[in-house]
């Protein structure tokens, strides 16, 4: 299984959870891998799989409560399970980096980014401080950061997710590690820039030669940087092979699954249009917003809904379409234009509007790591808007929370977890049950899909569209993921630096001719054959030259 090119090797791990009942939960059963120097060995599978958690014992790190109880991990020729405390330090950050899903939950909002970026090389003695800036400085121009030798001044508020992103892998490469750990590095990132960021994590990784553990639900973009593809189900292997033979040629039914979703995901399918002549639930005109000392972030906004219509709004990082749910819900107030909601006109603030007109419009936000309390369980997380707009008792709220994980088809002995118990897609359901609590007319929906694999993200779909279809609700979808606007929009609107550039039925705005932006979203939409970046690359190369 080994040679002299192996770097890693994994060999019947097992590691178990602490559960309520004070009995053991297998969460990776039996899994052996190896990984050779320079190779990306992609972990795919649905929320739960076990990708997380393999790609973190790799480091000889568990989340808290679990414990790896059976196999081996040979890093380098040395069992690393048998390290001390100190021999573990010595190697996290350093000979094997972990890049995280969501890089605003990462970094320290009180420190500059090239602070941060600079901790483990000067923390370790790897390098003195005035060194390691300048490494940062060239890890920055070599990921295509703005301004790079002055990017590390900026705090994280201050750049875009794209952006903390490449930041966030130039704080793992500036100790030029041996193993790379990517867990969903790209999973928040709107399409384009999505091309951007895989583009340069696979030119770093074939330039310095690193090994990679590339953990995604997505098989389009592990297909453009995978050499091999390791498919996982309930913590156990499913299949593993060349990424190419997984693609085309799977072995086992659940693979077989995975890549149908897939395809069927990025089919030209539309939903029907919706009834016309029902009264609009939402409508904005000619709405602007801004935040302090910076240009309007929505720039004349005009839109409107009816009762039971998916609306979705598409646009790369910084487009403004999280802004505008913002300014929807009144968290930050317009400062011009009228918000109608039910006909009635809304105050501007959060503060002014009235608590009944609070719960009707909730919101299911984009990073469940930041929009949940870790400290609060549960009951206590779904349960609170229960009993703040609907005014139940302990035992109604308990009754409600155990229906609305069953709803999202969640144990209902999770009522009593906490988030950081819980994977990345459950913590993105929990926030999904958490905005059904209120009983709201209209939904916003902030990358709720963005955390989860594709079977999963079908099932919270078709979920939603249960709900819609029997409660009449009106879903507002902010995506960067043109496949689900695909399936759930009627109608759909595309924004760029703030404006509005097409607007009108989905079949409509994705069927040529298309806006000229529009069309460069949808070419960026990544496709399940390794080829795929290249060509994308090649295009906008050939259009950047022919402009000239």
């Amino acid at each position: 299984m080994t040679n002299a090119q192996t770097l890693l090797t994994i060999e019947n791990l097992r590691i178990e959870a602490a559960s309520q009942a004070g009995g053991k939960t297998v969460l990776v059963d039996n899994v052996s891998f190896s990984l050779r120097r320079g190779e990306v060995l992609g972990l795919i599978g649905e929320s739960g799989a076990g990708k997380s958690t393999i790609g973190l014992s790799s480091m000889n790190y568990t989340r808290g409560g679990c414990a790896i109880t059976g196999g081996r991990i040979v890093f380098d020729g040395e069992n690393i399970l048998e390290l001390s405390e100190a021999g573990n330090r010595a190697l996290r950050g350093v000979r094997i980096a972990y890049i995280a899903q969501s890089a605003a939950a990462s970094f320290n909002p009180a420190l500059t980014i090239g602070r941060q970026v600079c901790e483990v090389a000067v923390r370790h003695h790897l390098v003195g401080r005035a060194e390691a800036a300048a490494k940062a400085v060239e890890l920055f121009k070599a990921l295509e950061l703005p301004d790079p030798e002055h990017f590390g001044e900026r705090y994280p508020h201050q750049v875009s997710g794209g952006q903390l992103q490449r930041a966030m892998a130039a704080m793992a490469m500036i100790a030029e590690p041996d193993l790379l750990v990517f867990d969903e590095p790209t999973t928040a990132l709107d399409v384009t820039t999505q091309v951007e960021v895989l583009s340069l994590f696979r030119k770093l990784i074939r330039e310095r030669g690193t090994a990679a553990l590339y953990i995604t639900h997505d098989l389009a973009v592990v297909a453009q940087i995978a050499d091999r593809i390791l498919v996982l189900r309930h913590g156990k292997m499913v299949e593993m092979g060349a990424a190419q033979d997984i693609l085309t040629a799977p072995k086992e039914d659940y693979t077989r699954r995975l890549v149908a979703e897939r395809e069927a995901a990025t089919a030209d399918a539309f939903v029907s249009e919706g009834e016309g002549g029902r009264e609009a639930v939402l409508t904005l005109d000619a709405v602007t917003a801004s935040y302090a000392a910076l240009p309007r972030v929505v720039d004349t906004v005009s839109l409107s809904m009816a009762r039971g219509d998916t609306l979705a709004i598409v646009g790369e990082s910084g487009s403004g379409k999280s802004t505008l749910a913002r300014v929807i819900v009144g968290l930050l107030p317009r400062e011009s234009g009228r918000l109608m909601f039910q006909g009635k006109e809304l105050s501007p603030g959060l503060r002014e509007r009235s608590r009944e007109e609070l719960r009707r419009i909730q919101m299911i936000y984009q990073m469940p790591d930041m929009a949940l309390n870790p400290k609060h369980t549960l009951l206590e997380i779904i349960g609170r808007p229960v009993e703040f707009y609907l005014g139940k008792s302990k035992a109604e709220v308990r009754a409600r929370v155990l229906e609305l994980l069953r709803q999202i088809e969640l144990p209902e002995h999770f009522i009593d977890r906490r988030p950081t118990e819980l994977s990345g897609g459950q913590k993105q359901r929990v926030c999904i049950a958490r905005a059904l609590a209120a009983e709201p007319d209209l939904i916003i929906c902030d990358e709720v899909t963005s955390a989860l694999d594709p079977l999963v993200a079908e099932e919270i779909l078709a979920l939603l569209r249960r709900l819609q279809e029997r409660l009449g609700l009106a879903y507002l979808f902010i995506t960067h993921d043109l496949s689900t606007v695909r399936r759930v929009a009627n109608t759909v609107a595309v924004m760029r630096k703030g404006k509005v550039v097409a607007y009108g039925k989905t079949a409509e705005v994705f069927s040529p001719p298309y806006h000229p932006y529009t069309e460069l979203l949808l070419d960026s939409v990544p496709e399940m054959r390794p080829d795929w970046l290249d060509d994308v690359l090649a295009a906008r190369k050939g259009r950047v030259e022919a402009t000239r």
